[in-house]
């Protein structure tokens, strides 16, 4: 038996679907672990031959023989180390989430994924079947278990391995990124070590997926449950983590603010759903308040200031300092800088729609078109430069309906959806932290949403320190009215608030997709009937 194993960690993002280019990431990085880091193996994230997650990509008929040429070609192009790779299984019987690992041309073991979640944004049992058994393989003398993500969530897996001899345990991952998200692994990783004695590498991956985020947070606990091993979130790298006298040891990353790792996680998703999709740059309409100097920021650090540009959207009621705002935020950032008066076009709509609203009062229609000239023009844009229109309402805004259909919500990408407003100011005086971007009485004047005088976000909807409270235990703890009253917030505010909720899903159902960073998020993970009676419960 060698005396210290040497193990990587590949916290790497994978594109789904993309088999080709992650195969080649897959040899590249087992080659550069055997021949700069000396590895004696290399273990990569859930599915990572696939992306995660794969969602009905899985039921093609032309992807199991691609899964097996990918895998086929790692077997025959990684020598000199054990490698292992999560892909998806096929056989008569269905799907498994598996993992392979291979080592000089030869498939040593391959382990089929025995707690599939089906809860919040995981869907797994729509598309795979269970496996039964538990994996321990030899690594150079010493007994490896190993299990996928959710697997290490329960207890069987782990205490099974435990008992066919595993003296280490590796958990390969594709666990998305919420705020809090780092303790709850933490604390299951603990638990499991404490319980079997054994200690465990959590390997997971990073990067942007549609509406999830990866955070990597790859890390190891000793067998007493202690963290040996931390990778930084966000990052993709290879990390070294050694093995010896019974413990794994490598380097431990102080954990960033919470701002900064939220921060870092949605230009991790505007990135990478900018450069998936192929689109050439970001379109961003700056209206001179947080939220768009919040968006234009994360994109110019996503893409680049050359990749970004924005588009002020001026009307009547715009106040000079929102223009003269949004124009030093696009100048602090360096990016395109155009702007396009709705005036013109807002006016055409009045008069096409004089005769017929004859005798109607001026009310909320009035405004809506404001919005949705916007909208016409900021599409336009996109349509003929090719630009992503990233849309600029945030959470709190989305939870009450506070948005525009076919108007601030048209886009392709909602960088800030799931981003409370409270936290908006939060990750807005952060960015502020690293340069100067956003003038500081943005951070300082109340909100508007200037569609007519003198408005505030205050004249339709609670202060969002009363409003943000009452939407994270309405949304997020799915609790009552009555519950929310009891801790001590007033009951026909709280009633106000859940009756926009309810009313909103409409819109919410056709808002672009953006990344989770809350415990629960509109779409994939909270999902309501838009048309149901259900009143106060």
């Amino acid at each position: 038996m060698s005396d210290t194993l040497r193990l990587v960690a590949a916290q790497l993002n994978f594109w789904v679907g993309d088999i080709e280019g992650n195969v080649e990431k897959i040899i590249a990085a087992a080659v550069r672990a055997r021949d700069e880091l000396r590895a004696d193996l290399i273990a990569f994230p859930e599915l990572a031959l696939l992306g995660y997650p794969p969602d009905d990509l899985l039921l093609r008929s032309g992807l199991p023989p691609a899964v097996e040429a990918g895998l086929e070609r790692i077997r025959r192009e990684t020598n000199g180390i054990h490698v292992v790779v999560g892909h998806p299984e096929y056989d008569e019987e269905g799907i498994y989430n598996a993992a392979a690992i291979f080592r000089d041309g030869q498939l040593v073991r391959r382990y089929r994924k025995r707690l599939l979640p089906n809860y919040g944004v995981f869907d797994e049992k729509r598309h795979f079947l269970a496996g039964r058994s538990a994996c321990v393989f030899d690594l150079k003398g010493v007994p490896v278990g190993l299990c996928i993500c959710e697997d290490i969530w329960g207890t069987r897996p782990a205490d099974e391995s435990r008992d066919q001899g595993a003296r280490l345990m590796i958990n390969i991952n594709a666990s998305p990124f919420a705020i809090g998200k780092s303790k709850q692994r933490a604390d299951v990783l603990r638990a499991r070590a404490t319980e079997t004695r054994l200690p465990i590498l959590y390997v997971n991956m990073v990067g942007g997926q549609d509406d999830l985020l990866f955070d990597g947070d790859s890390h190891a606990v000793r067998a007493d449950g202690s963290v040996s091993f931390r990778a930084p979130t966000f990052e993709e790298d290879l990390y070294l983590v050694e093995f010896g006298d019974g413990e794994l040891r490598g380097p431990v990353h102080e954990p960033s603010p919470p701002e900064a790792v939220v921060y870092r996680g949605l230009v991790q998703s505007v990135r990478d759903y900018v450069n998936r999709n192929g689109f050439p740059g970001a379109l961003i309409g700056l209206s001179g308040g947080i939220d768009s100097a919040l968006v234009a920021a994360i994109a110019a650090d996503a893409l680049g200031a050359d990749r970004v540009w924005g588009v002020s959207l001026p009307s009547r009621y715009t106040l000079d300092m929102s223009n003269d705002d949004a124009r030093i935020e696009a100048e602090a950032l360096g990016i395109r800088y155009s702007v396009l008066p709705i005036e013109p076009t807002v006016l055409s709509l009045g008069q096409t729609l004089a005769e017929t609203f004859r005798g109607r009062a001026i009310d909320i229609t009035e405004e809506n078109m404001q919005s949705r000239a916007r909208g016409v023009l900021l599409m336009a844009l996109s349509n003929k430069f090719g630009h992503v229109v990233l849309t600029t309402g945030n959470k709190s805004e989305m939870a009450v309906g506070y948005a525009t259909l076919y108007g601030d919500m048209c886009g392709g990408f909602a960088p800030i959806k799931d981003v409370y407003k409270t936290l908006v100011f939060q990750l807005a005086r952060y960015r502020n932290s690293i340069s100067p971007v956003i003038p500081e009485r943005v951070l300082t004047r109340p909100p508007s949403a200037e569609l007519r005088p003198d408005q505030k976000d205050s004249d339709s909807l609670p202060p969002y320190e009363v409003l943000d409270p009452i939407l994270e235990a309405y949304v997020e703890d799915s609790r009552s009215i009555s519950e929310i009253v009891a801790a001590g917030f007033e009951e026909a505010i709280v009633k106000r608030v859940a009756g926009l909720v309810r009313r909103s899903e409409y819109k919410r159902r056709q808002a672009p997709p953006g990344p989770k960073v809350t415990r629960c998020a509109f779409g994939r993970e909270r999902r309501y009937p838009i048309t149901a009676v259900y009143g106060d419960l």
